[in-house]
């Protein structure tokens, strides 16, 4: 244990960056766990930020959105840094020349030389740690994949019916027939565990702490519905009977459908939820700060017919966040949570996230609606808050101000100058980065886009369209000396480290 992990990351003033480890500078794929994320480590250090937010780092289907998973535990291989394989010898450094068009083969190719040579004993020691370690979902997961590939990526429920259902001969013919291709998918995620963790390290000796997030559900196409079917509500051919959304409200008349399944509670609650605890032990191994998405539908979740096209006709159904929440404290009393609290949001579900103590999130582009009792306006946010200029899910800051209503820019005008003797034109996005980090939150959160001063045209996801999100990637090239200056001097005066 690493002296920095026996330290909350709430027990003081903070800064950080938030920035999808795919959205890292790469010459080839995606941002990985190589060189580059470690030097963005060491430049969240230079600024004097303690705190790296991502997405979720889990297996993407094949549109990569980071919220709809093929596991609730599996890491991306897509992270996995090529280079890194090549310093352990693993592979050669002509596999890296030219585009990686296929970086699974690259993978599989380090794996026959990981399996063939005899100095790596104590690696392979390592390797065979790491599975027993995480057999709980590492089995099923591996299969799972297997099988998918052996079906043309064809959802599971889309499985022949003895695969579908998990008959026990069927399945264990198949672990014998898939034996190499499981070895492999194992395989990879030792390494991309192994990657994280020394990443995750290094971070450790620079001061900065990891904070991830987890979607509150998983897909319906996933390890975790396939293995443990009973843990959700489905009908008795397992095919979903109702789906998770959110009702309609002024964002979309006919609500938002997400198709995710629901969880089947009572028999979550008949284990103690030994599911959602080893979930979020596996998050807090990873994470020194555990987001979780969607919080509110730990108190209550909108249930829509599984035959029902759109989010109208639902009902909310209650959860029990209150016993989770306590089983997951009870079982890893140290674990630091966050709670995605935004949008309209109940008395009960406050008094749940107060309950528990957990940090709710404030965003500041949502605080200029005129009103003065905005929860979202900077002299409203109270200390135990996570605050924002902007998520993912929205505009870039200067994106945002160049296409907000006049009357949104008007109010920012005059709550600027309300701190300011004299001001002209705001400045965006720099002068909400100072909003951000000058308020009560004790943690304060900059998108790197912000940071750079980029428009709409870099925004990592726009909610409700379905192509052309989670693709942006940043160059250092982007980053001014001046901008760094700016970024650094803002953080020293807030007195946030």
């Amino acid at each position: 244990m690493t002296k920095q992990s026996k330290i909350s990351p709430f027990n003081q003033r903070r800064a950080g960056v938030l920035l999808h480890i795919s959205s890292l500078p790469s010459s080839n794929y995606v941002g990985d766990l190589g060189a580059e994320a470690y030097r963005f480590v060491d430049f969240l250090h230079d600024i004097g930020a303690s705190v790296w937010q991502t997405l979720p780092i889990n297996m993407p289907h094949a549109d990569n959105s980071p919220y709809q998973c093929l596991s609730a535990f599996a890491g991306n291989p897509d992270f996995i840094s090529l280079e890194l394989l090549c310093k352990k010898r693993l592979l050669a450094k002509e596999d890296l020349k030219g585009p990686i068009t296929d970086k699974l083969f690259l993978i599989e190719k380090a794996y026959t030389a990981f399996t063939s040579k005899s100095n790596h004993d104590k690696q392979q020691q390592d390797f065979t740690d790491f599975c027993r370690k995480q057999a709980h979902w590492l089995d099923d997961f591996s299969l799972f994949l297997a099988l998918r590939n052996k079906f043309k990526q064809a959802g599971w429920h889309q499985w022949p019916a003895a695969y579908k259902n998990r008959e026990l001969k069927t399945l264990k013919k198949a672990r014998l027939a898939l034996a190499q291709q499981i070895s492999v998918i194992q395989f990879t995620q030792f390494v991309f565990f192994s990657q994280w963790l020394k990443l995750k390290a290094y971070a450790a000796t620079k001061n900065v702490f990891l904070f991830g997030d987890i979607p509150i559900f998983v897909a319906y196409d996933s390890a975790d519905v396939w293995a443990k079917p009973q843990l959700f509500k489905l009908d008795d051919d397992n095919n979903m009977a109702v789906v998770a959304g959110v009702p309609p409200d002024y964002f979309s008349e006919t609500g938002q459908r997400w198709g995710n399944p629901h969880y089947n509670w009572s028999a979550m609650a008949n284990d103690g939820y030994a599911w959602w605890i080893s979930r979020m032990q596996t998050q807090s191994q990873l994470f020194d700060i555990v987001r979780i998405d969607h919080f509110r539908g730990l108190e209550a979740a909108w249930e829509i017919p599984a035959s029902e096209d759109t989010a109208i006709n639902g009902a909310w159904a209650l959860a029990p966040g209150d016993d989770l929440l306590a089983a997951i404290k009870a079982a890893l009393p140290n674990i630091c949570l966050v709670a995605e609290d935004l949008g309209i949001i109940t008395d009960e579900v406050n008094a749940l996230r107060n309950k528990y103590q957990l940090p709710g999130m404030k965003i500041l582009q949502f605080a200029f609606s005129g009103e003065q009792n905005n929860p979202y306006l900077p002299h409203n946010i109270e200390q135990n808050s996570v605050v924002y200029t902007g998520t993912h899910d929205n505009d870039t800051t200067l994106g945002w101000y160049q296409c907000a209503a006049e009357a949104q820019r008007q109010h920012l005008y005059d709550y600027l100058l309300s701190s300011h003797t004299q001001l002209h034109e705001p400045k965006m996005p720099q002068d909400l980065i100072d909003m951000a980090l000058n308020c009560s939150a004790l943690l304060a959160i900059i998108p790197m886009q912000d940071i750079l001063a980029l428009d709409s045209m870099h925004r990592m996801n726009i909610p409700g369209t379905s192509t052309g999100n989670w693709h942006w990637r940043f160059e250092w090239q982007q980053l001014s000396p001046e901008q760094q200056e700016n970024i650094t001097s803002a953080i020293a005066l807030a007195k946030r480290s």
